[in-house]
């Protein structure tokens, strides 16, 4: 996979060159009127079924076409936009999430001290490819200091816990059961795991927020994207639940100024179909996230068209003038697709939203809205020309 994307780049380097030297490519349309037309006739297609749609030119900040753009739309997994600006805003990008076991000097007992892990992962084959706190290891090693400490192996544990996940602490016991473990969890205060911690067991650390949110954009990982939501909300000062989350990301806007009309968050992965949210908030949204160093990370993590993530299979048979020139965000449920993102343009790099959330059910018909959006978009993508 490296080699084709190493080749691709070399082909588009190439498209650059005959770019230069005067070679044109007639599908490209770059006049902004004749893109307006563009975008108004491929908005009747039926394969989008009257979708939500908007583009911008980023230099100027010009609406060059939207349809549908202040109507609230299902936006499938383009949320996760909003999910990492919030982790970005109230979390240190930079900040790792550190899970610790110890031994206590009470007998049977495990002392588990959390940070509410977005990283952490039941599956081995995840914790091996992307480097991932196993839950696994952490429990292994737990019952080799347990039975060592007692001279004995012990059929019944008690372990006291703060900061973990409900999901994960009941991936554990399965794992301890597994190994002929009993465990009693009793959640406690930091102050109580503070006043007995004892000798350290294990200890596991997630990469920093700016890394996580990266990747939970470029794989679209629902877990992840939901578990960055929620600490973002609650470093914010709201709860981690949904309404949380909603609250924090409401309160995102009103700090930027976009106006949240429409929004209404059931979750932080998009996978809620009571997920609402407009193709207007969205591009000021990309606007922002351009503007803002801090935020790098989102356009970072977002999939490049042809070569990486959710986008690594398309535009190859759809628009292949588009490669390497489309970086966005997917989301797919059935009967929605939606892309928001940017799509460079010459010396122009335009922002747009497309949510198609009224289309058939079944793959047939979401591969055809994924296939009208992607020739859209390669009919006015092109490379950077040199002016000699």
């Amino acid at each position: 996979m490296k080699s084709v994307r190493i080749l691709l780049v070399a082909l588009f380097s190439l498209a650059s060159l005959l770019l230069n030297s005067g070679t044109s490519f007639a599908t490209t349309v770059t006049n902004p009127v004749s893109i307006a037309q563009l975008f108004a006739k491929v908005a009747v297609s039926p394969t989008l079924a009257n979708p939500a749609m908007i583009l911008i030119d980023k230099s100027t900040g010009e609406i060059v076409y939207e349809k549908n753009a202040l109507l609230p739309r299902k936006p499938a997994s383009i949320i996760k936009i909003l999910s990492s600006a919030v982790a970005l805003e109230y979390l240190q990008p930079t900040r790792k999430f550190v899970t610790r076991v110890y031994l206590s000097s009470i007998p049977r007992t495990l002392l588990l001290e959390g940070s509410y892990d977005p990283w952490m992962t039941t599956s081995s084959v995840l914790a091996k490819k992307d480097h991932r706190a196993w839950l696994p290891y952490i429990a292994s090693k737990s019952i080799q200091a347990i039975n060592q400490s007692a001279g004995r192996t012990l059929r019944s544990i008690t372990v006291q816990y703060s900061h973990i996940y409900g999901g994960d602490i009941s991936a554990l016991t399965q794992y301890f059961r597994l190994k002929g473990v009993v465990p009693k969890f009793k959640e406690v205060s930091d102050s109580e795991l503070a006043s007995s911690q004892g000798v350290l067991v294990a200890s596991v650390s997630s990469p920093t927020v700016a890394e996580m949110v990266k990747f939970a954009l470029t794989w679209s990982d629902n877990l992840l994207a939901e578990r960055l939501a929620r600490a973002g909300a609650h470093a914010s000062g709201f709860s981690m639940s949904d309404i949380g989350v909603r609250n924090a990301v409401v309160k995102l806007l009103t700090s930027m100024e976009i106006d949240s009309t429409g929004l209404y968050i059931n979750d932080g992965s998009g996978l809620s179909k009571q997920d609402r949210v407009t193709a207007s908030l969205m591009a000021q949204m990309l606007i922002k996230i351009r503007k803002d160093p801090k935020f790098n990370s989102i356009y970072e993590g977002f999939p490049v068209a042809g070569l990486t993530g959710t986008l690594e299979g398309r535009y190859f048979s759809t628009a292949p003038e588009a490669i390497g020139l489309v970086h966005a965000k997917t989301g797919t449920l059935d009967g929605a697709v939606s892309l928001a993102g940017y799509v460079d343009a010459g010396d122009r790099e335009y922002i747009f939203v497309v949510i198609a959330d009224h289309i058939r059910k079944g793959a047939l018909a979401t591969n055809q809205a994924r296939s009208t959006i992607d020739h859209l978009l390669g009919k006015i993508a092109s490379p950077l020309t040199v002016a000699r």
